[in-house]
């Protein structure tokens, strides 16, 4: 939908929606379902979040739910739009593996949603950017 907002989700976010069924994710749910939101992603944040599912305790929580990297991975493909890599920001992460969030945000000028500290402290300079950051999706922010 051309109207939806663009949203980047972190790692972290991306397994709280797709594996852990995080509660606190459900308003997020809504909006992608409703096309409130539009989720983007790049083929390296898709790279990272299947590197992540080969993680031990990621492995044993998909086990106990029968399910399997693959339908995480098929479930993103559904959600996420894919989209170009994104040029490098001037905001940079003190974490080089959250610059890639960060720069596809700003040049997008989306909604980057993320609990990660280094992320997160980056707020004001990136709301400067047009992009509004958050631990977790709240319709009215942003």
């Amino acid at each position: 939908m051309s109207t939806s907002a663009p949203v980047v989700l972190d790692t972290n976010l991306a397994l709280d929606l797709l594996v852990f069924d995080d509660p606190a994710c459900e308003p997020l749910k809504g909006a992608l379902a409703s096309g409130e939101l539009r989720w983007i992603a790049t083929a390296a944040m898709r790279d990272e979040l299947a590197r992540v599912l080969g993680y031990p305790l990621i492995v044993a929580r998909l086990a106990r739910m029968q399910r399997s990297a693959q339908q995480v991975l098929a479930a993103f493909d559904v959600q996420a739009h894919d989209v170009p890599a994104a040029p490098v920001a001037a905001c940079r992460c003190e974490d080089p593996d959250d610059q890639v969030f960060i720069d596809l945000a700003v040049a997008h000028r989306a909604r980057l949603l993320s609990k990660d500290r280094a992320v997160l402290v980056m707020r004001k300079p990136l709301s400067a950017l047009g992009v509004t950051v958050a631990a977790r999706y709240a319709p009215e922010a942003g």
